[in-house]
């Protein structure tokens, strides 16, 4: 961690350090969601037989609850911040949506819910449609996560 300066004032290396926070978060969680999606829609059929797997399987649905849990836990922990334009915003938002479904995986019985997922994804209309907002918000973070920014 660094130190501030002599007449540095605290806020203002705080809003450094979230500001290095928010372009590497908005970097790494874009290029996730860039190739994971990429490659969800294009191994299509196996994605469909993987997340019909996934739901079959208590164990590996307890397991995944408990990593969304602490990925969303991590990132509001690290990054929890309202203000300051929409990259941190959005950044904070996966980390909300992260720890949301994370809780939802683990608190909510599966059943009539699964089969309502599996419908869609099996529908090829549905799928592209349910892969289409990450694949945004994945482009969206990188570009804002790579783009050159004058400095201070």
């Amino acid at each position: 961690m660094d130190i501030p300066f002599p007449g540095d004032t605290l806020q203002t290396h705080t809003e450094e350090i979230m500001s290095a926070r928010t372009i590497y978060l908005s970097r790494l969680i874009g290029l996730y969601c860039i190739v994971v999606i990429l490659s969800l829609v294009i191994h299509k059929q196996a994605t469909v037989d993987s997340v019909t797997a996934l739901f079959n399987s208590p164990a590996t649905m307890l397991l995944t609850g408990i990593i969304a849990l602490a990925v969303g836990l991590a990132m509001i922990l690290a990054h929890n911040i309202w203000k300051g334009g929409a990259l941190p915003v959005v950044v904070t938002i996966v980390g909300w949506l992260s720890l949301i479904k994370g809780l939802v995986i683990l608190l909510l019985p599966t059943g009539a819910e699964s089969e309502i997922i599996l419908s869609w994804l099996r529908n090829p209309l549905c799928f592209f449609l349910c892969m289409t907002p990450s694949f945004l918000i994945g482009v969206y973070l990188t570009y804002e996560g790579f783009r050159p920014r004058a400095p201070a």
